[in-house]
């Protein structure tokens, strides 16, 4: 099973290259903006390091969301396209599957994770992991940080984990910080793998948007 993921959905650019349980390439660039300069070249650089081409791949996947417009249209568009040209499937991966993926067990042992995507509105998007899950107990949830769940000291993981920190704390609740911040295409391969296998719920390469963008409407002349 040999599966090629790209990931543009935070403020990084990866792409990474999966074969029968093992990352064989992996490449990335942390940046705010680019994605779309950058995630094709990425992708070429995977495929000539693990020494495949792009037709001896059984799927393409790519990072749904949550995350920014840009570079998940991006990685979509790529992952679509390239999937359309060599009659392969099409995989989605969310940004907090990536990133509980991104965990090791030891750290994940009988602690529910939490992934929190900052929408840089003020408000964060949940996904939440029952320990050891490699998917989340429902859909990404809106949040202001006073509205986070009650009741669980969670592991931390996503980019808004200092917004989620600090709500936490005011509640006397001592959440923990994982450290990991940005999703990465060869931690999002892992859970492609499971789902082109079966052994996950299908996800389909669309995005997955749970706030509407940040559009502002030019005045009428």
């Amino acid at each position: 099973m040999r599966i090629l993921v790209v990931d543009g959905a935070l403020a990084r650019a990866s792409a990474a290259v999966w074969a029968d349980g093992c990352i064989l390439a992996r490449a990335g660039v942390d940046v705010a903006r680019g994605q779309p300069t950058l995630l094709p070249g990425l992708a070429q650089q995977v495929l000539r390091q693990a020494g495949m081409k792009a037709e001896a791949l059984d799927a393409v996947a790519a990072v749904v969301g949550p995350g920014g417009f840009t570079g998940l249209r991006a990685a979509l568009a790529l992952a679509q396209g390239l999937a359309l040209a060599i009659g392969r499937p099409a995989i989605g991966v969310t940004s907090g599957e990536a990133l509980a993926a991104g965990l090791s067990p030891a750290q994940r042992q009988g602690r529910e994770v939490w992934t929190c995507v900052d929408t840089r509105r003020g408000r964060l998007l949940l996904e939440r992991f029952a320990p050891g899950a490699e998917t989340a107990m429902g859909p990404p949830q809106s949040l202001a940080p006073e509205e986070l769940p009650e009741g669980v000291v969670p592991l931390l993981a996503g980019d808004a984990v200092e917004m989620a920190l600090a709500a936490l704390a005011a509640r006397g609740v001592a959440a923990e910080d994982s450290g990991h911040r940005l999703p990465d295409a060869a931690d999002a391969a892992a859970v492609a793998a499971l789902r082109l296998a079966g052994r996950l719920p299908p996800l389909p390469a669309l995005p997955l948007y749970v706030e509407p963008p940040a559009v502002r409407v030019p005045p009428q002349a």
